[in-house]
């Protein structure tokens, strides 16, 4: 009988009495695997209800000031002042407080609701379509000069609004455009970030194919605009439209630099000029009303969002992967 040599190595995985392979600690290769597969299902887990939590939280930091105003819009004066502010209290008292709200002083919150409507259909609608116009050209034609333009454009989307407000009340102030809603809606028809989303859409949402064939066929550029690319611009357009409807509802500081009279305010102002009434001598305190006017506020822009975010989440994921 021989023997092997005393220095050949010990091999690091042997077979079992069943034939099954084990590494150097005498464990089965499968059951190792399993082993370690288990072992990453269990860090995943962990990692996800981590996550859970941490988005659970955001979630309810993001909801408390809606929940907080929903509430306080039930209360009566005496009531939102006394009771606990994230839970109801006293007499329901909403109706009664949206009913005070679109009558107080003859009823100018609905004035100012629909110098609102005003300042978002034309500024923020025409925004968008000068945008669409602007965003299209740079993205389907090639002109001397493009290059400089693209810098413009980012060079404008890096400049803040509020950088502009004087400078553009001085300028309207001498065009005798202040206290006027052109002071509100010209400025609000420029939206250079609204510009550069639409030339970056544009570029792969339009084929080029298709602009060369509506050519062919006799089409002018007006009309393959109108007729095809528009509507392929779509998702983009409502993603700018989004922007800058928002931009434009919750715009506070431009008009309170360009208006004096309450009768052009927006509602941004016009809560805020109430929610200081206290303040001035013999001025009525009416806090419950500037809540439920701020509810009645974000009431039409939360629609908007809920019907149009389909559009929205189509149109920012559009040009990240191209085919």
């Amino acid at each position: 009988m021989t023997t092997a040599p005393a220095d050949i190595p010990t091999p690091t995985t042997a077979l079992s009495p069943a034939g099954a392979s084990t590494d150097e600690r005498g464990t089965p290769a499968r059951m190792s695997r399993y082993a370690r597969s288990k072992t990453g299902i269990n860090a995943h887990k962990r990692t996800s209800i981590v996550l859970t939590i941490v988005m659970t939280i955001i979630v309810i930091y993001s909801l408390l000031p809606l929940f907080w105003l929903l509430v306080g819009s039930t209360k009566t004066q005496s009531e939102l002042m006394t009771s606990f502010g994230l839970w109801f209290s006293g007499p329901f008292s909403l109706f009664d407080n949206i009913a005070q709200t679109l009558s107080y002083d003859n009823g100018v919150f609905i004035r100012w609701f629909g110098n609102t409507l005003l300042y978002v259909v034309v500024g923020a609608g025409g925004a968008t379509f000068l945008a669409a116009l602007g965003g299209y050209g740079l993205a389907k034609f090639n002109f001397p000069g493009k290059k400089a333009v693209f810098a413009v454009v980012l060079g404008a989307v890096a400049i803040p609004g509020t950088a502009l407000a004087v400078p553009t009340f001085l300028m309207f102030s001498q065009m005798g455009l202040t206290n006027t809603p052109w002071a509100i809606i010209l400025p609000s028809l420029i939206s250079p970030f609204g510009l550069y989303l639409i030339w970056t859409y544009a570029a792969d949402a339009v084929p080029t194919e298709v602009l060369e064939a509506a050519r062919m066929d006799g089409a002018g550029e007006f009309r393959t605009f109108f007729t095809i690319s528009l509507r392929l611009l779509a998702p983009g357009l409502v993603t700018v439209l989004l922007f800058t409807v928002v931009a434009t509802w919750n715009n506070y500081f431009l008009p309170l630099i360009m208006l004096s009279e309450p009768t052009w305010y927006p509602l941004t102002v016009g809560l805020n000029q109430w929610n200081q009434q206290a303040q001035t001598v013999g001025g009525d305190a009416i806090y419950n009303l500037v809540i439920t006017g701020s509810l009645l506020t974000i009431v039409p822009i939360v629609v908007a969002f809920l019907f149009l975010q389909r559009f929205w989440q189509s149109g920012l994921a559009a040009g990240s992967v191209k085919a």
